[in-house]
């Protein structure tokens, strides 16, 4: 089975995840899409983070209605930082007869060589590289002195969507509307525990 992998904070998850999900699928092929969501981020702070058993209830609010889409509690569940090789390896692990891919923006992939061992990552799963802010020429470029990385990337085209998790949460506490940025069982979950005001 050929399973995506789609990490972030989630905070809250908004339908550019979605659509990012829905467009690696479809393009690539993939028989399911999992939202993962990052426990405690190793390189940036969680900003008005509601807690992980919050956010892993708005990302199952979210995947609701889709069965190609699932929430992977996994880095929600582990103590310290969260690395994504490492989660990789764990997922292989569990389950070796999947192919996976790990999905992530044209804005991360150029950040990638950085990343705690790149090259262990694109062996365990291949990248599927969302082109939204970074032309294809500057992730080639950003992804060459990676060891089997461009072999194993595949770029996919992203809808323009300009919505992300901070406007969300502006606009909750300045008390506007998040329908159709949000999807709605997300929005009443936001609604009903007074998230992000």
């Amino acid at each position: 089975m050929r399973v995506g992998v789609l990490g972030g904070t989630f905070n809250p998850p908004h339908i550019g995840h979605l659509v990012c999900a829905q467009e690696a699928r479809a393009t690539l092929g993939l028989e399911r899409v999992l939202l993962l969501p990052t426990g405690v981020p190793p390189h940036k702070e969680l900003a008005e983070d509601p807690g992980p058993a919050v956010r892993r209830a708005l990302c199952e609010r979210a995947c609701a209605g889709d069965s190609a889409l699932s929430v992977c509690p996994l880095e929600l569940e582990r103590r310290g930082p969260s690395y994504t090789v490492d989660t990789l390896r764990e997922l292989h692990a569990r389950e070796p007869e999947h192919e996976l891919t790990f999905i992530l923006g044209g804005d991360m992939a150029l950040t990638f060589g950085g990343w705690r061992e790149p090259g262990e990552i694109v062996r365990l799963a291949r990248l599927a590289v969302a082109e939204r802010e970074a032309a294809r020429e500057e992730i080639a470029r950003a992804l060459r002195d990676v060891p089997g990385a461009l072999e194993r990337t595949d770029v996919f085209p992203m809808p323009r969507l300009e919505v992300s998790s901070s406007e969300v949460r502006g606009r909750v506490r300045a008390g506007g509307p998040i329908r159709h940025l949000v999807p709605d069982a997300v929005g009443e979950l936001i609604a009903a525990a007074g998230l992000y005001r």
